[in-house]
């Protein structure tokens, strides 16, 4: 039994590498959702999406974000009627967006809306909200604090970052599927994916349920580096750690984890960063880590379970 831990598109590419390797009764991927929202009338989550796209093989190659093939007459429209238009919604993207708010108001639970989506959409493997209940994160900038979507997509963080919070976190309440997990204990290991380590790890590992099950573990946690080089493939993670006063390298990040992590797959461009890694108790495996295709994404997954067997951890 494997279990991801995922968000955004470097999430999702691992999760689509793990998903070819693994059985779907043997993975279990939790998606975070501090970055869900309500915009336009509709219950958006953007994270869950995206990796549900891209398991489907529904990723918009064009956008990063959303569905293939995608029009947007709808977003037209609003434009026309001077509506808010900064948040991009297409037209097939709207269906699972109105469909989740249906059900939601309609009181079914999250991770049960979202199962339903993702197997309509030929999902196989289990996709899990990391909370049933809302958890928002919070981005604090020296222009005050901002809801995340504000930050992230109408500022195009040009807000300088100086902190986070993940509003909702204290008291989420974690999915029955995932709960089933903690109380199974057949768990192999968790694999963290190569996501921003603020705002797609953060918001999971700020849940107590979830951060007390991974630091009394008896399984490893192989970590795979969001940094290639001195940058992130993509999105804000580098200038969110030079804001916050941190060098933009995989040893930052692994030394954020701290003794989280037991091991680490990390870029053939931060090899030199290896040994000191190292030194912080993981071990560590080099690679080429950029996934560009589905073939890369199940090669590095492979590299990741295969440092994962290598590992034992004790109870702490």
């Amino acid at each position: 039994m494997i279990v991801a831990l995922a968000g955004g598109v470097g999430g999702a590419r691992l999760a689509v590498g793990l998903a070819a390797l693994v059985p779907p009764e043997d993975l279990t991927i939790v998606v975070n959702t501090g970055d869900d929202f309500e915009h336009l009338g509709f219950s958006i989550s953007p994270d869950l999406d995206t990796v549900m796209y891209t398991l489907a093989g529904e990723e918009n190659p064009q956008t990063g974000w959303g569905r293939r093939d995608e029009t947007w007459s709808f977003m037209a429209a609003v434009g026309e009627l001077g509506g808010e238009t900064w948040f991009r919604l297409g037209d097939r993207d709207i269906a699972v967006h109105a469909l989740r708010t249906q059900a939601l108001a309609r009181g079914e639970p999250l991770s049960q809306i979202t199962s339903r989506l993702a197997h309509a959409l030929g999902v196989r493997h289990a996709l899990v909200p990391m909370s049933e209940t809302p958890v928002r994160t919070r981005v604090a900038t020296t222009a005050g604090e901002l809801a995340f979507q504000d930050y992230f997509v109408r500022q195009q963080c040009a807000p300088q970052v100086t902190g986070f919070r993940y509003a909702g976190s204290d008291g989420a309440r974690v999915p029955p599927a995932l709960r089933a997990v903690f109380e199974r204990g057949a768990v192999d290991a968790v694999v963290l994916c190569p996501s921003n380590a603020y705002i797609s790890i953060g918001p999971i590992l700020a849940i107590a349920e979830i951060r007390r099950w991974l630091e009394t573990r008896r399984f490893p946690l192989v970590a795979v580096s969001p940094i290639v080089g001195n940058d992130a493939v993509k999105g804000p993670a580098a200038k969110m750690m030079r804001e916050l006063g941190l060098d933009v390298s995989a040893l930052a990040v692994a030394r954020h984890y701290g003794r989280l992590v037991d091991a680490w797959v990390i870029d053939e461009r931060n090899a030199h960063e290896r040994s000191a890694i190292e030194a912080l108790g993981c071990r560590v495996a080099v690679a080429d880590t950029l996934m560009t295709d589905r073939g890369r994404s199940a090669a590095i997954a492979a590299i990741a379970l295969d440092l994962a067997r290598r590992c034992q951890r004790k109870a702490a």
